[in-house]
């Protein structure tokens, strides 16, 4: 039996690996997704979820547990201001 650390809250959930899932989808499709992917500086994959979570807020749909799309790439070095 596991038991929660002291202190931690019931509602937070354990850092979890992201879910694979296999998408299936028509050529040209990809093809559009991947050229407005590039356009906005994203990977193919992150526009899908980019696309989702938007569509999943917009239905009123989206989990509040739901964390922010991780951002990829190196982190600021210290003292430097994001932009």
């Amino acid at each position: 039996m596991t038991s929660s650390p002291e202190g931690a809250s019931p509602q937070r959930r354990p850092q979890q690996q992201r879910k694979q899932v296999l998408l299936r989808l028509d050529p040209l499709v990809y093809e559009a997704l991947a050229r407005w992917a590039g356009d906005e500086l994203r990977s193919a994959n992150a526009q899908i979820e980019f696309l989702l979570r938007r569509a999943l807020a917009e239905a009123g749909r989206l989990p509040g547990g739901a964390g922010p799309i991780p951002r990829r790439g190196r982190p600021p070095l210290s003292g430097e201001a994001e932009e």
